[in-house]
């Protein structure tokens, strides 16, 4: 793996307006997928998130998904869409077999840490 694999994913969770950052990551997992991360039942939330339409609540649900981009994007720097959705799904051994997403959402503050690291894993067996 190279020494900086991933760094990319990170600026651009960071620097992009959360606005892009939902809007790319709607492109790597779906609207549904992306309303669930972000703690909503209708994927018309997610699509009002992207045209600033509507603000997706606290600070902390901002921050998952940026969270969660930066983790996806980096696993699309290997694998497709569907196999990133399909891990953000699925129960992880990684993760005492919690899917990522779920953990996310309702995991406390070391989750981020946790699926990151899931995902470099993920990737490096890919390798």
């Amino acid at each position: 793996m190279a020494p900086r694999f991933g760094l990319e994913a990170h600026r651009n969770a960071q620097k992009w307006a959360l606005n892009k950052v939902i809007e790319e990551l709607r492109g790597i997992l779906g609207a549904r997928l992306v309303a669930y991360l972000g703690g909503v039942k209708e994927t018309r939330a997610v699509t009002d998130w992207i045209n600033g339409k509507h603000d997706p609540g606290s600070e902390a649900v901002k921050q998952r998904l940026r969270d969660a981009y930066q983790i996806a994007a980096l696993l699309a720097e290997v694998e497709g869409n569907g196999v990133v959705q399909t891990w953000f799904m699925g129960m992880n051994p990684q993760l005492d077999d919690r899917s990522p997403a779920r953990l996310l959402r309702e995991g406390g503050p070391d989750a981020p840490s946790e699926v990151l690291g899931a995902a470099r894993a993920f990737i490096a067996m890919a390798g």
